[in-house]
């Protein structure tokens, strides 16, 4: 069995990072956080959870699962509509006893609920990674600010433009998906009743969506396709932030209403990514996991859930294996084909509502 005295580091103090690292304090391992912000940033919009993540956090910890169950509220209406407000699909959501339901949340309450679980000195902040060394038994993670981390294996939880990634499968380049989303949050107490998910469509595709989140919230997110300019590619952020009036224009009085309603400053816009599929997740001793992993289209609701699917994996393996190298292959022989055939299936999902991949450059 590996030693309840192993070291691990996990780069990355997002959803799936903070996870694995409850996990394995569970189990008595020595956990080290590294985060490349002062603090974990808790900001971002709304999510929706499936089942499938609601598991993975019941399975690992109960407790949380509960807190964010109530942080939230259970999806409980998929409506389609379109742009002239019309309903074309109207599908209720019901849930038998003790069931987990789906969860429309607030990132924040989601990321503050496994934080408030890890001890105080566990996260280290302004930890951005600058380089990783292995030996056959052991891992040197670099920080830019001249810090060192020694350990017996490095996590990668770091995101899609993940740093410890290059140590495992070099060279990744981001896929462009063909769009560019803002997403917001705003007080609202009539417009998505409790529990909706209401989409607005433009042809095969999504042009918007509004979701309830609880505490009178709705999170709203906002969608074209663009052609990238040439300096744009590979950046997360558009140049230009601004919501093109005559695209919001499109949208029925309320519904823009609502996102109208959101101060510029709270407004977040990204271009949408995915990356291939990786032929590993691990090298030596440093293995990924989340979007560092498997970074993929947000059509199937999938990115934070396979996060929380991995930490659970990997933490389970780590207690279970007789030594570290066992517990990262059964890992990967498990989670390899299941996120491979998240990311084909999201990314066909894309293609299919008219969305347009171009590889970024």
């Amino acid at each position: 069995m590996i030693s309840s005295n192993c070291r691990i580091g996990i780069v990355g103090a997002g959803t799936s990072g903070v996870y694995l690292a409850k996990l394995l304090i569970q189990q008595g391992f020595q956990v080290a956080v590294f985060e490349k912000a002062p603090h974990p940033r808790t900001e971002g919009c709304g999510i929706f959870l499936v089942q499938a993540g609601m598991k993975a956090l019941d399975r690992g910890n109960p407790e949380i699962c509960k807190r964010i169950i109530h942080s939230g509220v259970p999806v409980r209406l998929f409506e389609f509509r379109n742009l002239r407000g019309g309903v074309i699909s109207s599908e209720p959501v019901g849930y038998a006893e003790n069931e987990l339901p789906g969860i429309l949340v607030h990132r924040k309450a989601i990321l503050e609920a496994l934080l408030d679980t890890l001890p105080p000195d566990c996260v280290h902040g302004n930890a951005e990674l600058k380089s990783v060394t292995q030996t056959d038994s052991g891992v040197m993670a670099h920080f830019k600010d001249g810090r060192q981390w020694e350990g017996d294996l490095l996590v990668g939880a770091d995101g899609i433009l993940s740093n410890v990634r290059q140590s495992v499968v070099p060279g990744v380049q981001l896929s462009y998906l063909g769009d560019l989303v803002w997403r917001g949050v705003v007080p609202d107490q009539t417009f998505c009743p409790d529990g909706a998910f209401i989409v607005y469509a433009r042809g095969r595709g999504v042009y918007a969506n509004f979701f309830d989140i609880g505490g009178d919230r709705t999170h709203w997110g906002f969608f074209i396709e663009k052609d990238q300019d040439t300096f744009e590619r590979g950046a997360l952020r558009p140049h230009d932030p601004s919501i093109p009036r005559k695209e919001l224009a499109k949208l029925p009085a309320a519904a823009r209403a609502i996102i109208e309603s959101t101060p510029p400053e709270q407004i977040v816009s990204r271009y949408s990514y995915d990356i291939d599929p990786l032929p590993h997740l691990y090298h030596g001793r440093v293995v990924l996991i989340g979007d560092a992993a498997h970074a993929k289209s947000p059509t199937r609701a999938r990115g934070m859930t396979a996060g929380f699917e991995d930490a659970l994996s990997l933490a389970q393996y780590l207690t279970s294996s007789a030594n570290v190298d066992a517990a990262l292959a059964a890992f990967e022989a498990e989670r390899l084909p299941i996120v491979h055939e998240y990311q084909r299936t999201s990314r066909e999902m894309s293609m299919k509502i008219g969305r347009v991949r171009k590889r970024a450059a």
